[in-house]
């Protein structure tokens, strides 16, 4: 009895110690306010992006429009992220951040204002979409690069990045599900509205941070100088070029099935805004079970493996949801989509925070937000477009076929990049020490 109790108290105890590894970012105060303030925030944006995409919809009943206020939204973070990211190598990261954030806070409030007095007309919301687009192509490098800042312990960098995505999906299961309710009891401008006000969490959250004042290394060279480096370095390093290669294909491919859903909503699933909550909800699902598997591991050397895996993982989740026309089968599979499509961004992320200099980790981290999501209005113009003529179903299947050919292709280089960035991480202990673990784990068994 008493060994039962034992051996009860043991489990819990490892269970502690698991979930304590999977949050230890945490233990950083910066980062706690950022977490707990941008959780609120987030799940605004998510209501404002579903919300969005039923406006546009509901108003034009255009395929070829949702892909093009999708492309005026993120066209600037193609254009102008890069410039984000030399001034995130050159300027406060943290007054930025304010500075971003009030911005997107006065653009939801001023879209929350038009819808309600019955002035939303396509050409303002690709206006107002545009306008976000250019305060993210600013706040999106800075934030990925600020984080490294908020981390008191810098081997907590990767935890902190995992805990982002899964903070990022937690908002993404709850805040299409919230919107979709939202439009269908009280209308599409309260979520605006919600969206609006939750940017005072975040707010008040980077106000509240103490930032240890540290002298940026003055840079001789003007802007243009500044970016051409950060291109060089990222082109001549092949696994930091490889990653931002795959996130390009993936994110212009696959990625645009996110714009066609509320055709798969209202016109394959013959649902309305509650079945396109639940489908962005089960994707984000899937996202956070990537994030929360992601949180949980211990170090980011076997990650360039995980990948294309990923890649692969996210391609046959489209190929599926494309062909079903039952809504759990979709859900379901939205689910294995999610997963995959997160596991891989994430894990592209960490390497590219963990092998990067860090004088260039602003410029690095805009070309990933390039790459990541400023090819996306290319590829969501390009699935309007295709699904207007071949239709939306279609669109998603290709789009699936092309990210699984891609995966294949990088693992082709696989064994290639793992030689290169094996003297990084040996350089910065990661490899030693998680080779010692291994050590340590055959002895005690």
């Amino acid at each position: 009895m008493a060994g039962g109790r034992e051996s009860q108290d043991q489990g819990v105890a490892s269970r502690a110690i698991s979930l304590g590894r999977a949050l230890r970012a945490l233990s950083s105060r910066n980062y706690r306010l950022f977490f707990s303030g941008q959780s609120i925030s987030l799940i605004g944006t998510w209501m404002q992006r579903l919300a969005m995409g039923w406006l546009v919809y509901h108003l034009t009943a255009s395929k070829f429009l949702l892909g093009a206020v999708s492309f005026v939204g993120l066209f600037p973070v193609f254009l102008l992220s890069a410039v984000g990211g030399v001034v995130a190598d050159r300027a406060n990261r943290h007054h930025l951040l304010v500075a971003t954030q009030v911005l997107a806070m006065a653009q939801a409030l001023v879209l929350t204002f038009l819808v309600m007095r019955g002035q939303a007309r396509i050409e303002y919301l690709m206006l107002l979409a545009a306008a976000l687009g250019l305060i993210n192509a600013f706040d999106t490098p800075i934030r990925q690069a600020f984080t490294v800042e908020m981390v008191e312990k810098k081997e907590d960098l990767g935890n902190a990045i995992a805990l982002n995505s899964a903070m990022f999906n937690g908002a993404r299961l709850l805040g299409p599900s919230i919107a979709g309710l939202t439009i269908a009891v009280l209308g599409v401008g309260l979520c605006f509205l919600l969206n609006g006000l939750s940017y005072l969490a975040v707010i008040a959250a980077l106000l509240m941070m103490k930032i240890a004042p540290h002298a940026k290394a003055r840079d001789k060279q003007n802007m243009f100088g500044g970016l051409s480096e950060g291109f060089r370095y990222a082109a001549g390093f092949s696994p930091i070029r490889s990653i931002l290669l795959l996130l390009a294909v993936v994110s212009i491919t696959g990625m645009p099935y996110m714009v066609l859903m509320p055709v798969f909503a209202k016109d394959i699933l013959h649902g309305g805004p509650h079945t396109l909550g639940f489908l962005m909800g089960a994707a984000g699902g899937g996202a956070l079970a990537g994030a929360i598997y992601l949180a949980w591991r211990k170090t980011v050397v076997g990650l360039e493996s995980v990948v294309p895996a990923m890649t692969a993982l996210f391609g046959l989740g489209l190929v599926g949801f494309s062909l079903s026309q039952n809504q759990w089968l979709s859900m379901l599979l939205l689910l294995v989509a999610g997963f995959g499509m997160m596991v891989q961004t994430a894990s592209s992320n960490t390497i590219l925070q963990t092998i990067v200099d860090e004088d260039k980790r602003g410029r690095v981290m805009s070309l990933y937000v390039m790459f990541n999501m400023g090819t996306a209005p290319f590829g969501s113009l390009l699935a309007g477009i295709a699904a207007a003529r071949f239709g939306a179903s279609e669109t998603v299947l290709w789009g699936g076929v092309l990210c699984l050919v891609t995966a294949l292709l990088f693992s082709l280089r696989l064994r290639t990049l793992e030689d290169l960035v094996r003297p990084i991480y040996i350089e910065k202990g990661i490899l030693a020490e998680t080779a010692l673990l291994h050590v340590e784990t055959i002895h005690s068994h």
